[in-house]
């Protein structure tokens, strides 16, 4: 009952997208891959926007953000292990949409991708962050890809910078 509470709530909110209660470091010097889905393009471009603008409001460089496109979101994990294969690339920002349709196809595309990105950012030790939406239906994604619930590209970009920071501060000591 918990969990379905929190999720109620979660829904209720107007805008997802809150950074969090911490400030938001600088982006400034780092540098990122934003990988985008193809597939639901629509609602994939949105998030883009918000990653792209989230990056550069809080201070990285457009010349710094290099942008790819995958075919599917099942495809965004080997995309992001190609792109953290770069030295230079400081955290890869994964981007796609993911649909509930009437088969099962969206539970294993849904498990393998968030397992794919997660060891992928294990395995090169660097952030690769989850900036899919799995959702029920178009319109949840649209409230979620700019619309009444913020825009999970935001969120993605701030969560890679939060991350890259982290890493710095990690190593320094």
């Amino acid at each position: 009952m918990g969990l379905f509470f929190l999720q109620l709530m979660a829904s209720s909110l107007k805008n997802l997208s809150d950074p969090g209660i911490r400030e938001v470091p600088s982006a400034k010097g780092m540098n990122f891959v934003i990988l985008i889905s193809e597939w639901n393009h629509e609602i994939t471009n949105a998030l883009f926007k918000g990653a792209h603008a989230s990056l550069i409001r809080h201070g990285a460089k457009a010349k710094n953000i290099e942008i790819r496109y995958v075919p599917g979101s099942f495809e965004l994990s080997l995309g992001a292990q190609f792109a953290a294969q770069k030295n230079d690339v400081d955290a890869v920002i994964c981007l796609g949409c993911i649909i509930q349709g009437e088969t099962k196809h969206f539970d294993f595309i849904s498990n393998a991708v968030a397992n794919g990105i997660t060891n992928v950012g294990l395995m090169y030790n660097k952030p690769i962050v989850f900036g899919v939406l799995t959702t029920n239906d178009l319109k949840q994604a649209k409230e979620r890809a700019g619309g009444k619930h913020g825009n999970k590209g935001d969120e993605a970009a701030v969560t890679a910078i939060k991350m890259v920071a982290l890493k710095k501060k990690s190593l320094r000591k």
